[in-house]
């Protein structure tokens, strides 16, 4: 059995709900301790709406030898604003992502779940990372990493992450994209178990490029591609792979960029889709949606995706003993 930090994500969304919501859905036998970390006065209240039905202990400093599984760890106090992102939202869900790694860091747990964090709140917060991905990179000193989506129906990479569309042509080139289709393949094998891959990459342009009519970038993808031969195929021209279901045909499809793939994905896997950081050395998942400020607070959220993310981090870190 594994243990896990789970953290709060932005307090003033959905967060907080779905991650009681999960702890009280996931079968303890599955687990031997969850570290949910959140601020006291936060998890007070939401608990008034969202009743935990399992025991735990609500401490400030994590414990191995604490009674319960589940262990509630203190961030401090809050003011809360349901629905809004807000410079106190930003700091505790900062606050939660350092410290989770502090915890993964010291041995206590081989994997982190993160509810979903909000940019803005970050941005009031002063905090000048992107998203969790980047930052978790940050704190672990990885160079190479990459976020995939995970889910029974297909899996995905994206090529670039969080960057404006104009710049997406410009950051197309042979070595990065050489280095993030190597990151897929290890990640394929290594932490899923499938020992001959196949991966799917898709062009940038429309048509692909049509030979270059529309675009060159494919020339780009096409020579890199060439060079894994029998594992990569491509570059697929996106709309009519995606509208003949050919993901069904491999183990992982490579995005250029964000919404090419992730648009597709969360029309099939809206909530059980699962974000993977890969190439940490340690397990990092997560939902794949947002805080959803517009029904926080209201029992309306749906946990599926974030007891997914459990599901997927322990196949990965069973994949990684193995």
């Amino acid at each position: 059995m594994q243990n896990f930090v789970l953290t709060c994500g932005d307090f003033n969304g959905i967060g907080p709900e779905i991650c009681i919501k999960a702890i009280n859905q996931i079968d303890p036998a599955k687990y031997n301790k969850i570290y949910f970390l959140i601020p006291h006065n936060v998890f007070n209240e939401i608990a008034e709406i969202i009743k935990p039905e399992f025991h735990f202990d609500l401490i400030k400093e994590i414990s191995k030898s604490g009674y319960n599984k589940i262990q509630v760890i203190d961030l401090g106090s809050y003011k809360i604003k349901i629905g809004e992102p807000t410079k106190a939202s930003g700091r505790a869900a900062y606050k939660a992502i350092t410290r989770s790694y502090k915890i993964i860091k010291k041995g206590y747990a081989e994997s982190v779940i993160t509810a979903p964090i909000s940019k803005t709140a970050f941005n009031l917060a002063g905090i000048d990372f992107p998203g969790h991905t980047e930052l978790y990179a940050e704190l672990s000193g990885t160079k190479k990493y990459g976020m995939m989506f995970l889910s029974d129906c297909f899996h995905a990479m994206l090529f670039t992450i969080h960057e404006p569309i104009k710049k997406i042509s410009s950051l197309i080139q042979k070595k990065s994209l050489k280095e993030k289709i190597e990151l897929t393949i290890n990640t394929l094998r290594k932490d899923l178990g499938i020992e001959n891959p196949k991966i799917a990459v898709l062009g940038l342009n429309p048509h692909a490029g049509e030979k270059g009519r529309i675009g060159r970038e494919e020339f780009i993808i096409e020579e890199v591609v060439n060079k894994f031969q029998n594992i990569a195929v491509g570059p697929f021209v996106p709309d009519a792979f995606f509208a003949n279901r050919l993901y069904e045909n491999y183990d992982c499809t490579v995005g250029m960029y964000h919404d090419q793939v992730l648009i597709p994905f969360k029309m099939l896997n809206f909530d059980k889709g699962v974000n993977y950081t890969c190439g940490l050395p340690f397990v990092r998942t997560s939902p794949d949606h947002g805080t959803a400020y517009d029904i926080a607070w209201q029992n309306k959220a749906n946990p599926n995706s974030i007891i997914e993310s459990f599901k997927w981090a322990s196949i990965i870190s069973d994949g990684r003993r193995k």
